[in-house]
């Protein structure tokens, strides 16, 4: 089976698909549970900002793949949209159109496909900046995903960026790291992330223990800091 990672990284393709109604949609259910503002993040989808607490619904197409969600930090915007964040900056825009640069936990995700149905994953292919629980919350899939171990405040020194901690290949731009040859395996920083995330990708070839699936049209909340 091609994995989730090969079909979805570095780029989401929004399908359109003849039949396809509202009940086929998915509602991704954003919320901020950190003790600090964070600047929600969404492609496709923009941005907004969540203040602890607060939760953005997210209405995404069937069909959408390589799509992305995740948390900015230390951001200004001015009454255009128009600024810059600490981490997950996308091109200094409040409502994204493109990925946001590292470091930044994401939320990674592709609707109904092979045999119906959707995979989902945490990745720390970018880096980690915060804690992050993404869950389907419908349709009988009952199996979450967390990443919440204080990442930033144990990240090592090679790796250490304002306000989180970079992936090796952000940092080091090597294919031991970023796989560029399609040909690589796990490497001490990777453990690093890996010990601390199971479920979450700690190199881009890390498909086995980090892709889950539901069945399409299931619902998902994505929790910062759960």
């Amino acid at each position: 089976m091609m994995s989730f990672r090969n079909i979805s990284m570095y780029y989401f393709v929004c399908v359109a698909v003849h039949g396809i109604t509202l009940a086929n949609a998915a509602t991704f259910s954003i919320q901020n549970n950190c003790p600090y503002t964070v600047w929600a993040a969404a492609a496709p989808g923009g941005g907004r900002q969540l203040d602890h607490g607060q939760v953005w619904d997210l209405n995404v197409s069937s069909g959408v793949g390589g799509a992305r969600i995740w948390a900015r930090t230390g951001c200004e915007f001015n009454e255009s949209g128009q600024g810059k964040c600490q981490t997950g900056d996308c091109g200094g825009l409040l409502q994204c159109q493109g990925y946001g640069l590292p470091p930044n936990t994401l939320a990674e995700y592709t609707l109904n496909q092979f045999d119906g149905m959707d995979f989902f994953d945490i990745s720390l292919v970018d880096g980690f900046n915060v804690p992050m629980e993404f869950s389907p919350t419908s349709g009988g899939c009952n199996r979450g995903i967390k990443c919440t171990s204080q990442i930033v405040g144990q990240c090592p020194s090679e790796l250490q960026a304002p306000g989180g901690c970079n992936n090796p290949c952000t940092v080091f731009k090597t294919d031991e790291y970023c796989c560029n040859s399609g040909k690589c395996g796990p490497t001490n920083f990777s453990s690093f992330f890996k010990e601390r995330c199971p479920d979450a990708y700690s190199y881009p070839k890390d498909d086995e223990t980090s892709t889950f699936t539901c069945p399409t049209a299931t619902n998902y909340k994505v929790v910062f800091c759960p």
